[in-house]
């Protein structure tokens, strides 16, 4: 026979009931909406963690702008400019028609087909100028100064593209010898790149001294001015009758750019005894050059009497490649050239 519970025992136990349900409300209160105007709570643990971490990601990121502007004004990150944002004061230490000279004209290939390798270098217009904190590489509206890599500006206007650059050092600037600063930057990166005839170089040294001799309120020898720009003394005089000369020899010798260093002094002795003397042409070197395409690479080979120079473009060649190659050169010219006795080695 089945025995059911007391009623005393249910009434305890139904009892018990409201008591266990007020102690846990008073443990853990029920959650309610917080009165209209006021926001809803967000505590715990959990949440100021996230909000730490978000403090702590918006600190590294103000770090990785400011770091990023510094880079920049450094000269160490590259910049993408607007080529028509860039102005150039000092002009071009080269001929007047070399945007017509194959060489630019295979750089502009070059850049379309494999695209901008070395950055060229610029000064910001405004001296005081940083980029924005908020977005550094932001470059719209910002004017430059172009101090080298001509040939790449213009081939990435032509190419309709922006131009990678660099800011170069600007200490010292807003002095009287600012000019001749921005022709230094100009002249070493072209002597790094041994891009400049025997011409080019001498008229480069010659307005280099006349800027610098203009600027320096006292006398600028040939010595002193030599070891700033990192050239020989020997040089400097003879730079500076080509630059003042320069005109003269263009009008008179056709061939300017193809000429040794020892021609263009015998050029200088022409136009000194005998105003525009042609005669120098017929002594001129006589330059060959072949110039081989493999796709978007280029190979060009030109001598001028016994010098040999090697070009290329496209190419990304380690030591180990160009001794190679240096070897191969030798072997050939040393088993198939010239003889000294014809005169084509001295």
């Amino acid at each position: 026979m089945a025995r059911g519970l007391k009623r005393s025992l249910l009434k305890d136990v139904g009892a018990a009931t409201p008591a266990a349900q007020e102690s846990t409300d008073t443990e853990k209160p029920a959650e309610s909406d917080p009165p209209k105007g006021l926001p809803k709570a967000s505590g715990g643990v959990g949440s100021a963690w996230k909000a730490g971490a978000l403090a702590k990601s918006q600190d590294d990121l103000d770090q990785a702008r400011e770091q990023a502007v510094e880079d920049i004004l450094a000269g160490n990150q590259v910049i993408e400019i607007d080529p028509k944002l860039i102005e150039d004061p000092i002009g071009t230490d080269r001929r007047s028609d070399w945007m017509e000279q194959e060489g630019f004209l295979v750089l502009v290939e070059s850049i379309r087909e494999n695209g901008q390798d070395m950055p060229i270098l610029v000064w910001p217009k405004n001296p005081e100028w940083r980029p924005d904190r908020l977005d550094p590489k932001n470059l719209e509206r910002v004017q430059f100064l172009l101090l080298a890599g001509r040939r790449r500006r213009a081939a990435a206007e032509r190419l309709g593209q922006p131009v990678r650059a660099v800011i170069a050092s600007q200490a010292g600037r807003g002095t009287a010898e600012d000019t001749f600063n921005m022709l230094v930057l100009r002249f070493r990166e072209n002597e790094e790149r041994e891009d400049l005839s025997a011409f080019e170089r001498l008229v480069s040294i010659g307005q280099m001294y006349e800027e610098l001799a203009a600027a320096s309120k006292a006398r600028i020898t040939a010595k002193d001015f030599a070891s700033r720009i990192g050239v020989h003394e020997s040089i400097v005089s003879r730079a500076r009758s080509v630059f003042k000369a320069k005109d003269d020899i263009l009008n008179a010798f056709k061939n300017v750019y193809d000429l040794s260093f020892r021609d263009i002094q015998a050029a200088l002795a022409k136009l000194g005894g005998s105003g525009s003397d042609q005669s120098i042409k017929r002594d001129a070197p006589k330059k060959t050059r072949v110039v081989r395409k493999m796709g978007a690479k280029t190979l060009a080979l030109q001598t001028v009497n016994d010098k040999l120079s090697i070009k290329t473009s496209g190419f990304n060649l380690t030591k180990k490649q160009l001794t190679e190659l240096g070897s191969l050169v030798a072997d050939y010219l040393t088993n198939s050239g010239p003889d000294d006795e014809a005169g084509g080695r001295h």
